[in-house]
């Protein structure tokens, strides 16, 4: 099963393939090459996560962007590779964080990447509550949220 976003199509930025092509499923792409830190996502999030790079760049700050494209099942080499070499994370999806996907990676990195972690997995995603949809621009976790936990972790 596949969810789209309708929001998508209106606001894509890179070029969308007008002929068939496929996306394999549990390989995730890694969208930018970074150094500091690696943030994981996937779907309309990555919207965001571009923004809050960009600010890290201007800063200093080399983030690694994978986006995971599908998430059961989902790259779990790919991510991990990626932590042993930036020793940070962040993982963040517009869930709320209570049993939102981002829990099971998490889990996942601390089984498998702990000993190369230089601080916490930190977790950007939206709120334990229910929402009036007028306010969901306050319950998503936005590229200023995520920006800030970029710096919060690399000064870790």
């Amino acid at each position: 099963m596949f969810f789209e976003p309708k929001i998508l199509y209106r606001i894509a930025e890179e070029e969308v393939p007008t002929e068939d092509y496929e996306i394999p499923l549990g390989k995730a792409e890694v969208m930018m090459e970074g150094t500091d830190i690696t943030i994981v996502s996937y779907g309309m999030q990555l919207r965001q996560v571009r923004m809050a790079v960009k600010r890290a760049e201007e800063v200093g700050i080399s983030c690694e962007v994978i986006d995971l494209r599908t998430i059961v099942p989902w790259d779990q080499e790919t991510v991990i590779n990626s932590i042993k070499k930036t020793g940070k994370c962040i993982v963040t999806h517009e869930a709320p964080v209570t049993c939102g996907f981002g829990a099971e990676l998490t889990a996942k990195v601390q089984e498998k990447a702990f000993d190369y972690l230089e601080a916490p997995v930190k977790r950007v995603c939206g709120y334990d509550t229910p929402f009036p949809l007028v306010m969901e621009p306050l319950y998503m976790p936005d590229n200023r949220k995520i920006f800030e936990a970029i710096k919060e972790t690399v000064h870790y």
